[in-house]
């Protein structure tokens, strides 16, 4: 999973970005203090890997993972090459999801950009930068479609009525993923890899005397959530300086300093979270004396094709799956007692995967 990170400069965008991924860009009090994309790898928590580890001894333990992107920050007027430009959005044209960082408090030792008044102001400022990138790639994607319809190829004339309708909904300044389409505008669409059809994460920066108030009494929190509610975004509250504090803890260090909070979970574990439920993502599980490691995969998806995660043999191959949930294996203690209580399922190609599925994979090429 890839997720990249947007906002106005001094946010506080870059120092969550240090502080979840621990990747050292740099973070100052003034605007533009990131050119050159930055990005990060972080593991995903599992704690149900963690105890697989313990029962299993494994010569390697591999979670999941995710990377972060975060790019230099937005201003108004960047497609018209305001600030640092918008060119550099193409960084983040594959990213899954994006994490767009508001900042919700006022400091008079931090800078904040001229074009950044207040949480709504700067979520639309941002939104129009998007929506404008898009139509620059829209916009060259109909010139091309309209010169080859005349080939008689039905997919450049599905290309560009797309295209047109896509473009007159940008235009009222309404981002790609509302404007209504099929199945099949969706598959073209796909491709073009468009900012605004991603699903979105607003990331509320607030100050760290604030963590652990009631959310709809902090500044412009509210305004934030109504924002994502129209667009069905999710809200994410964080403390950018408290992560940054956390993040060279210790784990019982950090575990006590946020339970002294009262959050319990750091910003990252709870983005995560987050992120899965946006992206509708869930983990499958593999264990053995060699590796115990967490797939990631879409809710939905067949044993076959989670098979295929591992290695397209086990997907061409596949004869069954033999599961059992996490929960079942690490109360008995072993998969031969699973086995014995006859826990263990023996699932064939059509079986829905479940998160938390503990899986061997019987395959033959």
């Amino acid at each position: 999973m890839k997720l990249g990170v947007v906002g106005l400069p001094n946010v506080g965008k870059s120092t969550l970005f240090n502080a979840i991924t621990q990747a050292g860009a740099e973070a100052a009090n003034y605007p533009f203090c990131t050119i050159e994309p930055n990005t990060g790898v972080v593991a995903v928590p599992d704690e149900r890997l963690d105890k697989l580890a313990e029962m299993y001894h494994p010569k390697k333990k591999t979670p999941a993972v995710i990377e972060f992107v975060d790019i230099a920050g937005l201003v108004k007027g960047a497609s018209r090459g305001e600030g640092l430009g918008n060119k550099f959005l193409s960084h983040i044209r594959e990213c899954e999801a994006i994490v767009h960082v508001v900042r919700c408090f006022e400091d008079p030792d931090i800078i904040r950009h001229a074009d950044s008044h207040d949480p709504r102001s700067d979520i639309e400022t941002i939104n129009v930068e998007l929506i404008a990138a898009d139509r620059e790639t829209v916009a060259k994607r109909q010139e091309k479609a309209a010169k080859m319809v005349k080939s008689g190829d039905k997919h450049y004339a599905e290309e560009a009525d797309l295209a047109a309708r896509l473009l007159a909904h940008l235009d009222e300044l309404q981002p790609a993923r509302t404007c209504p389409m099929s199945d099949r505008d969706r598959e073209i669409a796909r491709e073009w890899f468009l900012l605004t059809t991603k699903p979105v994460i607003y990331a509320c920066n607030i100050r760290e005397d604030d963590l652990g108030k009631p959310e709809d009494e902090l500044p412009g929190v509210p305004d934030v959530k109504a924002i994502a509610a129209e667009e069905n975004a999710k809200v994410l509250v964080i403390s950018a300086k408290i992560e940054e504090d956390v993040a060279g803890m210790e784990p019982d260090e950090k575990a006590m300093f946020l339970e002294e909070l009262g959050i319990g979970k750091s910003g990252l574990d709870r983005l995560i979270t987050e992120c899965y439920d946006l992206l509708g993502l869930i983990s499958f599980l593999t264990a053995g004396e060699d590796e115990c490691r967490a797939w990631t995969i879409k809710k939905g998806t067949k044993a076959p094709q989670a098979a295929g995660k591992i290695h397209t043999d086990f997907e061409r191959g596949f004869i069954r799956a033999e599961i059992v949930s996490f929960e079942e294996l690490s109360r008995l203690g072993s998969m031969a007692a699973c086995k014995e209580k006859g826990l263990v399922r023996s699932e064939g190609k059509d079986y829905v995967m479940q998160d938390g599925d503990v899986t061997l994979f019987r395959f033959n090429v």
